[in-house]
């Protein structure tokens, strides 16, 4: 195009601005007809999801928003304005439809920015407008970090009713070809629907153009960051039954589990709306907590058990049977030169008996012949009655200790059987809490 043509173009330009807002007035609705609607058609685009506060349930987002109507006063005959078929101008110039977002909570209200609108020759005006808009969205977190959220977006005009102004929806849904990835969340899907509704406090009809964004969100740093973390510390939780009991560990071991469960279930806490719906992580929490408590609990049982001393009484028949022969063969708990199958007796020799004496035996009766060997009858000191009864005296002591020994060897015994069982039986439960966890994420 020569530069002569340019200019022309130029004078013509403003020649048709003069011309079209000579009387123009942008207060009024532009239509000839004041009993006929004006249709007003409404597309949006999702360029980037800003953040989500669950916890104040605010969706921050950026939005493209087109409006496109008929300006019924806006026309020329471009050929009469050297072809000129469409101009740019401020969209203060012109009339524009209060279309706002009805769920907004931006405390500052700001609506779109004052860009141009696009002025064609047949009065169709486009007005592209970029927003950064605040919306309330009702925030489940009940399988959080395994949840998806249901955002609305809800357009509409704030004074026209249906009778003034036809809104409508350009596309099925909103745009997402421009969509920037969120790093948390996962669109799949942002569905539009029409809607008119009729409010108490007016009797036309007013309708609205409803955008859902269907949000899901991606769970690998939760999963790695706040539930992985708990299985781990979870597993060593049943740990604590397999120290030894005079470790003096086992307790504090507990405790330490719980303290650390305590601080991740504060850090999901802290971020999660206070609401009647305890998250599922949070459930998988207080689920594991509960267990802890109940194994720390079980643990000072077992450790009484353990140090039950000379003055404790014999282990219960039935105790014996069940826990000493049942429970020690299904846990595997053997003492040395034992079987998982069975506990192995030692035999008897008549050697044994016979050759060492008993306790009681006095040392004449283990020596049957030594008055026949030279010792004099009358002469042998070892069958005064004052010795006698000091060598019964030590063997009585010496038997007590022995049954002693015993009892507190059986109780032992009986505490690591029940340290065996339990270890056993919250490894299963901590197993299937993080399979019912998974399941239910799934």
């Amino acid at each position: 195009v020569s530069p002569g043509c340019r200019g022309a173009q130029g004078r013509f330009a403003y020649k048709l601005l003069h011309d079209l807002f000579a009387n123009y007035s942008s207060a009024l609705r532009p239509v000839e007809d004041t009993d006929r609607a004006l249709n007003v058609t409404l597309k949006v685009t999702l360029a980037q999801i800003i953040d989500m506060d669950e916890r104040n349930q605010v969706l921050t987002s950026y939005l493209w928003v087109r409006q496109t109507w008929l300006d019924a006063h806006l026309t020329w005959d471009k050929d009469e304005y050297g072809g000129i078929d469409s101009i740019r101008i401020p969209s203060s110039y012109v009339w524009r439809p209060d279309i706002i977002l009805y769920n907004n909570a931006d405390e500052h209200f700001g609506g779109s920015m004052e860009t141009n609108v696009v002025l064609r020759s047949d009065g169709h005006i486009t007005w592209d407008s970029p927003a950064i808009t605040k919306s309330s969205c009702k925030v489940d977190v009940s399988y959080f970090p395994f949840d998806g959220q249901r955002c609305r977006l809800t357009f509409g005009s704030w004074t026209y009713n249906g009778n003034q102004i036809d809104l409508r929806n350009q596309l099925d849904s909103g745009d997402l070809t421009d969509f920037v990835e969120n790093v948390e969340w996962e669109v799949l899907g942002m569905p539009a629907t029409r809607n008119v509704i009729t409010y108490g406090c007016c009797s036309e009809p007013y309708p609205d153009v409803t955008y859902t964004l269907l949000l899901r969100r991606r769970a690998s740093f939760y999963i790695f960051n706040l539930l992985l973390p708990c299985i781990l510390v979870s597993f060593l939780a049943p740990l604590g039954f397999y120290l030894p009991a005079d470790s003096g560990e086992k307790v504090s071991l507990g405790v330490t589990v719980l303290l650390a469960l305590t601080v991740f279930q504060l850090l999901v806490a802290e971020s999660m709306p206070p609401s009647e719906s305890v998250p599922l992580i949070g459930k998988y929490y207080i689920a594991t907590m509960t267990m802890i408590t109940a194994s720390t609990a079980l643990t000072i049982f077992i450790m009484n058990v353990h140090h039950c001393g000379p003055g404790a009484r014999p282990v219960p028949p039935w105790a014996r049977r069940l826990i000493l022969h049942h429970m020690a063969r299904l846990c595997c708990v053997c003492e040395v030169g034992e079987s998982c199958r069975g506990p192995r007796r030692a035999p008897r020799t008549g050697r044994a008996g016979a050759g060492d004496g008993g306790p009681g035996e006095s040392p004449g009766e283990g020596q049957g012949g030594s008055g026949e060997r030279g010792c004099p009858w009358d002469h042998c000191l070892c069958h005064h009655d004052a010795l006698l009864r000091n060598v019964g005296y030590i063997a009585g002591c010496f038997r007590r200790h022995r049954a002693n020994q015993r009892r507190t060897g059986e109780w032992k015994k009986v505490a690591k059987v029940m340290d065996r069982f339990f270890m056993w039986v919250f490894f299963l439960m901590v197993f299937l809490m993080s399979v019912l966890v998974l399941g239910n994420a799934a």
